[in-house]
């Protein structure tokens, strides 16, 4: 009986996420004040890009794969049947991140390069990371919009690591705090 009390103990100390599912209702979530859509790439099988890698040279990185682009495709869609009206879309410079903003066909996507893949300089992280925090919040509260980015970069924001193509919802206050409302898993067939 005492090791089940510390199982308890020791499951309730553990933070819970919200876990990511097929069910896409919590999408209709996107209608309420400071409430945003971000986007993990759809998928683009790999980790990282190559050693040649160049920014402005989708040939040379790792990009979306024909699942990948049914994937962002079926994102979009699944965002219009839910009603959910996006006024902004943002993104990092990555192709597999553009190609998955172009394929919702939710609206033209502005880059930001505070949203480009993490390097090693974790202090350049945090600032890139608090960066991208401060322009959400200053996003007028009748606004959604749908951030196309990293796992990493995601993760910095809501604590929690999204899976290619997943889409979390997340409200942001005018003070910066995000609350992670709920995670929307995109099927790739």
């Amino acid at each position: 009986m005492r090791w089940i009390v510390v199982m308890l103990a020791l499951l309730l100390a553990v933070p819970l996420s919200v876990p990511a599912q097929a069910d896409p209702s919590v999408l209709t979530r996107l209608a309420e004040p400071h409430t945003h859509a971000i986007m993990r790439h759809a998928l683009a099988p790999g980790s990282g890009d190559p050693e040649n890698f160049d920014l402005f040279d989708c040939s040379t990185q790792r990009n979306l794969s024909d699942d990948g682009r049914r994937q962002a495709a079926r994102a979009g869609d699944m965002l219009r049947a839910a009603g959910v009206q996006i006024d902004a879309v943002w993104s990092s410079f990555y192709c597999r991140n553009l190609e998955t903003a172009e394929l919702m066909a939710i609206g033209e996507a502005q880059t930001l390069s505070n949203l480009n893949f993490f390097g090693r300089d974790k202090s350049s992280n945090r600032r890139r990371t608090q960066a991208v925090m401060a322009a959400l919040a200053e996003v007028p509260a009748d606004q959604t919009l749908l951030v196309v980015g990293h796992s990493a970069n995601i993760e910095a924001i809501t604590g929690t690591r999204p899976i290619s193509g997943e889409i979390q919802v997340v409200r942001v206050t005018p003070d910066g705090a995000v609350t992670l409302l709920g995670r929307v898993e995109v099927p790739v067939f």
